[in-house]
């Protein structure tokens, strides 16, 4: 027999101020106020620091499903935040494991050197291993997480470890160099979690905060992982090694895949859904990057229930009838107005049987001579564009990564090739990916091409449905790029990001073509004109994946129950709603041709053993007569106040561009009560690579 459960737990304890095992009267079960903390060895000798989480009143020997969440994000931290996931886990009968990926958190080793390297996937193969092979455990593991913790659950369903049986991958995506936040499109991108990340694990682990050697070796002086992705700015090996696109076939364990409409990693779950074998389940929410129980858009959904339905089937040998259900569930938008701050999406559910869209019927549209959306293609004509490198800052500042809801696209679609259908006469619903084809030409070597799909109320508003973008030098190959031959003809084919939506009686539906979008994505250098094609056989148009506006009865989701919170633990102030610096003033110099965006974010929470404050600003700027010109320069600072001591470490981010090369400068600082303990500066020149 093994041994008993509560002496297990008892033998891992490690004594954290503030966590204890709330003793209750009389003969009750105990009920757990905090985890029990583990250290999880690796091969080579280095541990893992863990908090597990067991459920009260199960019996002494029980054994037990883990569900392992493995993140970079400091586990003794988060602790607040995430006990409202976990306790529903653990009310429904299963163990929790949250692990510190290695030399972030409190794990030991040198910080990882970026996302979703051998060394971070290897490691998690040995944690999944470990977790099995425990006391308590039953022997079945399930991944689930949401943006990180997503990559990595379906990067490990590629290495397919025999414990790992099921998987839920929140807000994710398998497709790193395209879609994640590094090269949108195929195009730079940069925004504050970027220039940011490598801040907090550049800390020692908490509550401790121990300021030794091995901290400021392997952490405070270890180099931003940025460099890395700078020094890969085209497709290839190393974003292979991580990606899962050609990788389907080796998917064998059965996972469920939760998107939003608003969230900028929702493409996978159509490739998914086609493409792998194993059993496939998936969700597409109105909601942003954020877990679906607590979205800021309703209708939000009891997304747990699922995930502990889907579990239920593979870790338990339950029927839970989940299998029985259509593949997906999916939330059909109705119009809403523009407006970031929106709480309630118009809409419905609707089933599907898989992906793609059976029901779904190709609707050609071509823009024409006279800046129309007709059904037809009209006379030939070549329409110019002059290159505005900050098209985007007023009207898609906020859509870092065609993600979040978009303010009014009026001001771009200023600056855009705009090609409108005229009022529509009744209701059309739209699901799936619209693609445009564009004949183009530039008068530079290098040009970006950004299509917007929107629909205009007779109000004159302008809501963005979706939208895509094209490195022109990527025409042939994004693993091989050319410059653009100034004036030559070429055709594009872009596939806009998936959507849906319905268009009612009375709107328009339009087109919007720009060679800019900033700050999503960086600038081409050289000032230019683009032309594209309308009309005849070379015309542009897009395809739109029109459904059917009647359905069957759709899904009916639980409404999510209310959370207990973690004593000790909470928001002392939330920030801004997305939780990174949000463009708040916009200027632009008539003179030099300067435009600024400033940007900011400040927030504090509060933990057992003290506080943590953090603060970022932001400054973006381009011309648009020196597009080369452009920049990103950032100031970030993150607190610890503990007792007897105040802990502040700086990051300055400097990250600009000439017309050959971009220079990217991180100054570190780190002081204790005020006083400088430790600087270190990194200052590389990387060559543009066709960007």
């Amino acid at each position: 027999m093994k041994p008993a459960l509560f002496g297990v737990i008892l033998s891992l304890v490690i004594c954290v101020p503030g966590f204890a095992y709330a003793q209750p009267e009389g003969n009750a079960e105990p009920v757990y106020t905090g985890p029990v903390e583990a250290k999880i060895p690796m091969p080579d000798g280095i541990s893992l620091a863990a908090d597990l989480y067991f459920p009260s009143g199960v019996e002494p020997d029980a054994q037990l499903p883990v569900l392992l969440e493995y993140l970079p994000y400091r586990k003794t931290e988060s602790r607040g935040y995430r006990y409202e996931i976990y306790s529903y886990f653990l009310d429904q009968g299963y163990m929790v494991a949250r692990v510190d990926i290695r030399g972030t958190g409190n794990s030991e080793g040198r910080v990882i050197p970026y996302e979703y390297s051998e060394i971070e996937l290897a490691d998690g193969e040995a944690v999944i291993d470990w977790l099995s092979k425990q006391a308590w455990s039953n022997g079945n593991v399930g991944m689930f997480g949401i943006s990180w913790g997503g990559f990595n659950a379906i990067q490990m369903a590629v290495r397919n470890p025999p414990a790992l049986k099921a998987f839920v991958a929140l807000m994710a995506t398998e497709a790193l160099y395209q879609e994640d936040v590094h090269y949108i499109d195929g195009i730079m991108h940069t925004d504050s979690w970027m220039m940011s990340n490598d801040l907090d694990n550049s800390l020692p682990g908490a509550p401790d905060y121990a300021l030794d050697d091995d901290w400021l070796k392997n952490r405070f002086e270890a180099e931003p992982s940025v460099y890395t992705y700078m020094r890969h700015q085209r497709d290839g090996a190393f974003w292979d090694r991580a990606s899962s696109l050609d990788k389907y076939d080796q998917i064998k364990v059965p996972g469920l895949h939760i998107g939003g409409w608003y969230d900028g990693y929702r493409d996978s779950i159509p490739r998914m859904l086609e493409n792998v074998k194993a059993p496939t389940k998936a969700i597409i929410g109105p909601w942003d990057h954020e877990f679906p129980h607590d979205a800021t858009h309703a209708p939000q959904i009891e997304w747990r229930r699922e995930a502990v339905r889907w579990f239920d089937h593979w870790l338990k040998g339950e029927d839970s009838g989940v299998l029985e259900e259509p593949k997906l569930a999916v939330f059909i938008r109705d119009w809403h107005p523009p407006q970031p701050d929106i709480s309630d999406m118009p809409g419905h559910w609707r089933w599907q049987d898989g992906w793609p869209i059976a029901e779904a019927m190709s609707k050609r549209l071509y823009a024409g001579a006279g800046h129309d959306l007709t059904t037809a293609s009209g006379s030939e004509a070549v329409h110019d564009l002059p290159y505005k490198a900050s098209v985007g800052l007023e009207g898609g500042g906020p859509v870092m990564w065609w993600g979040s809801v978009a303010p009014d696209q009026q001001p771009m679609d200023d600056h855009s090739l705009v090609y409108d259908s005229e009022p529509l006469t009744e209701s059309m619903a739209i699901l799936g990916s619209p693609t445009v084809s564009l004949t183009v030409s530039a008068s530079a070597p290098r040009a970006n091409w950004v299509v917007r799909l929107s629909d205009v109320a007779p109000d004159g508003s302008v809501t963005l449905i979706t939208g895509a973008a094209f490195n022109g030098t990527h025409r042939n190959s994004a693993r091989q790029p050319e410059d653009i031959v100034p004036g030559e003809v070429f055709e594009l084919e872009l596939e806009m990001h998936v959507t849906s939506w319905t268009f009612r009686p009375g709107h328009k539906i339009r087109l919007a073509v720009s060679n800019a979008m900033w700050p999503m994505l960086w600038p081409t250098p050289y000032p230019m004109t683009t032309t594209l094609m309308v009309g005849g056989q070379a015309g542009a148009f897009v395809d739109l994946p029109v459904i059917p506006l009647e359905a069957g009865p759709g899904p009916e989701f639980a409404t999510p129950i209310p959370s207990p919170e973690l004593p000790g633990f909470g928001a002392i102030d939330a920030g801004n709603a997305t939780g990174f610096a949000e463009i708040d003033k916009i200027h632009t110099d008539a003179i030099t041709g300067e435009s600024f965006g400033f940007a900011r974010n400040m927030s504090a929470s509060r933990y057992p053993w003290g506080t943590s404050r953090f603060e970022e600003q932001l400054e973006h700027r381009t011309s648009d007569t020196d597009p080369a010109q452009t920049s990103v320069v950032g100031k970030y600072a993150l607190e610890k106040e503990v007792p007897g001591r105040m802990l502040r470490v700086e990051q300055d981010v400097t990250f600009k561009s000439g017309a050959k090369n971009f220079r990217l400068i991180f100054v570190r600082r780190f002081k204790v009560n005020g006083t400088l303990m430790h600087e270190k500066t990194w200052d590389e020149t990387i060559p543009r690579d066709f960007q």
